[in-house]
Parts: C-alpha cells; structure tokens; sequence
C-alpha cells in the first residue's frame, strides 16, 4: 500500500499569523510555504500585550525561553481615571504566563524559528498575493512582484490561507464588495519612550476615556541603556472624525493629539512628558470589519486579521490569531478531507471570535473606566466604594475574558486539550 501522501499549504502573509501558523503545521507534519508581500523585514511597530492563551500557544511551540529573553513580564493590569487616580488593580495570574513585548521584536523571533525549523526557503519575501483559485484537487496562489509589479510564479498546494490582514487579498477573492475597513470614530496615536520603570515595572495601565482622550501605557523593553531605562509603549486615543490611512506605519505628529494629555501630570507617570520624549509615533484610525459568516471556501481559508480584524482594544487581535494557528493546524493535521478540516477550524473559531470583533466595539476592558466616568459624572472621586463595588469591577473584567477566552476555564481547557496527535 502506498504511504499517505504528506499535506501541504500555502500560507499568504508573514506576520504573526502567518509565521505561528508555519510552526504550529511544522510541528504536526504538515509542510507549508510563506508568500510575505514585504520586499524586506524590517521591525516594524511598536508594543503587543501577549495575552496568556497567546502565551500559551507560543509555549508550547518551545519559544517561551525567546519571549522571556526578550519581553517584560507581565505583573498588573491598573485602570486610571483621567485625573490619575487607580481604579481597580488585576494582578497577574498566578498559573499563567503574560507578557509585554515589542512586536518587532515577537515577529523577529517567529521569523528566527520558522527559518531554523523549516528552512530558509520557508519564508519567501517580495511576492503580493493577486488572487486565488482551488479545483477538487487543490488549491493554487497567485502572485507579482511587489516592487515592479511583474507576474511571478504561482504557488499550488492542498490548500491556500489567507492570513494577509486587514487588506486582505484572500478575502477579496470571496469577499469581492466589501469595500473599506469600518472607521470606529476613533483615531490613535502610537509611540514608544525611553525612560525609568513606573510603578511595578511590569504594569499595563489603562487611563482616562476617548472623550476627552484616553491612554494605554506598558514597558516593552527592559534595560535598554546603562541608565537602566525600559522602552515603554504607549497609545493616545481621541475621538475624531478625520480618517486617515488604515497603515500601521503611518507616521503621526504629536502636535495633533497632545492637547487632552498636556496637563496629565500624575504622581506615577508623566504622561505629557512620555508623549513629548518619544522615540517615534505613528497615526491609525482605529477600524474593523464587520463579522462575516465564512472563512472556509473548500480548500481555502482565512486566519487571523483576515478573517476577524478587529479595533485594538483589549489587545485581542494578534492573540486570537494565533490561537487561530493552533486550531487551524490541529485540524489539518487530523487526517479528515481539507474541506473538512477547514470547516472543522471555522466552526470551532467562527463564531466566538466575531463575538470579540463585537465586543471590542462596546465593551472592551476600559469599559470600567468608563463606567466609573459615567457614574462619577467625570469627576474625581473621594471613596471609590461610594461610586462602584470590587466584586462588580471584577466581573466586568472576567466577562470580557470569557469571550475572548483567556478566562481560567478556557486555559485550563486548552492545555488539557494540547496538540493535535
């Protein structure tokens, strides 16, 4: 009898999708190609929160020794009212790991492992996916030449996922009317800052609301000079008609947001000085897509931003794609039919993932500091007590991890499940 034949894909776009899925299909036999449409690498961006079920998958690639090495660990969540005063404090897990972390320097890593596990010619740069098309047989990527456009050889496997972001080429192919990413009414502001460690050194603090302005501001770098300084990430948020382009890397001028911020002067932080100290800053409209109702076309599929690009709140994208690479890899590593195992990957992550797209527009964690707001009519407050109980904080918190699924449940369940056999 004549061995199975081993699976391929083709997976378009080398970001963090992409690169975590290569590993995970790698470490269940399943060979795998990656079409970048970027000429060159280059560490682009600035901080990523990586969330414990992120973690969790990343661990269990055998990357946590290079997350630690280069990362800042995770030790609080604090919630802030916009004049500086502590809200609610959500301590590290205990049997967990999280950790802050330039995503640079998390994409860097990924690259690092996929070319040592897979192979140089693993990742293949310079080529821009312009269409799809499959048979009962496979599956076939085209692409051109970034640079000069020119056509280039196209690529045929078992099958093809798109994991191509938020402009999504996969996408379009079955999505073909669905216009611009949704403008949320948000705009944000990026930038990273080189200065001493801030309360525990380790603290993802959330402050103020986006009326009148609201900031998230974490350490993704320890140790960076002789001074001892971190590399601290942080984001201004306002509410502002203007669009500009949905491009991560857009530069942005500090003299358009720093007004709302300029008198933020707290005893723990000086946030007007951080934005005025930065390194670099970049602009993006905070923007989605609405849910849809396939990723899985036969032996075509959707991963990550592709196919669920959410608004950056809640720090939810990058992990749910990669828990998308695990579940993805998991079914087709399964020894169902392609077609089935793609419809296996999006019945099991469809449904719950759009729900985070939509939860992420409403109420995403800094929904307390807005409820705080709310009932304080924006106005500090002398007792905290007086104004909202611990026990209803909390709850507004873990709700927002149960649908995301990093709650204890769900990660006790993940790694009792573990990897596909």
């Amino acid at each position: 009898m004549q061995p199975e034949q081993q699976r391929e894909a083709v997976i378009v776009g080398g970001g963090i999708a992409g690169l975590t899925l290569a590993l995970c299909l790698h470490e269940r036999g399943v060979r795998c190609q990656v079409y970048e449409s970027a000429p060159e690498l280059r560490p682009l961006g600035v901080g990523i929160s990586l969330l414990p079920h992120g973690t969790q998958v990343l661990a269990g690639l055998g990357l946590l020794g290079e997350v630690q090495r280069r990362a800042v660990a995770f030790r609080e969540s604090c919630f802030f009212n916009r004049f500086g005063q502590l809200i609610h404090r959500d301590p590290a897990p205990e049997d967990w790991r999280q950790f802050l972390i330039h995503r640079g320097d998390l994409h860097e890593l990924l690259v690092d492992a996929v070319r040592q596990r897979l192979g140089a010619e693993a990742l293949v740069l310079g080529h821009t996916c312009t269409g799809v098309e499959q048979d009962a047989d496979g599956a076939t990527a085209q692409f051109a030449d970034t640079v000069s456009g020119a056509a280039l050889p196209e690529r045929r496997a078992d099958a093809v996922i798109g994991c191509d972001g938020i402009h999504s080429r996969v996408r379009r192919a079955f999505y073909p009317d669905e216009g611009e990413p949704v403008f949320s009414g948000v705009n944000m502001w990026r930038g990273v800052t080189r200065r001493q460690p801030f309360l525990s050194g380790g603290s993802h603090c959330r402050v103020g609301t986006v009326d009148p302005g609201k900031m998230v501001v974490y350490p993704i770098r320890d140790d960076v000079d002789e001074a001892g300084n971190q590399l601290v990430n942080w984001v201004a948020e306002i509410r502002d008609p203007h669009r500009g382009e949905v491009d991560w890397s857009a530069p942005g001028r500090i003299a358009d947001f720093i007004e709302p911020f300029a008198s933020w002067r707290f005893e723990w932080l000086d946030v007007a000085q951080l934005i005025e100290d930065a390194d670099v800053v970049y602009e993006y409209p905070m923007s989605d897509r609405d849910p849809v109702d396939r990723w899985a076309f036969e032996r075509v599929a959707l991963a990550g931003d592709a196919a669920h690009p959410m608004i950056p709140r809640g720090s939810n994208g990058a992990m749910q794609a990669i828990v998308d690479a695990r579940v993805l890899a998991d079914a087709l590593a399964g020894g169902t039919p392609i077609t089935d195992a793609l419809r296996a990957y999006e019945d099991e992550r469809l449904e719950r993932v759009n729900a985070i797209v939509l939860r992420n527009r409403t109420q995403p964690p800094d929904f307390l500091i807005e409820e705080v707001a709310r009932l304080t009519g924006d106005r500090p407050f002398e007792r905290l007590e007086d104004v909202i109980g611990a026990d209803e904080m909390q709850e507004l918190l873990d709700g927002y991890k149960r649908v995301a699924g990093y709650s204890g449940a769900a990660l006790d369940a993940a790694a009792r499940r573990g990897p596909a056999a």
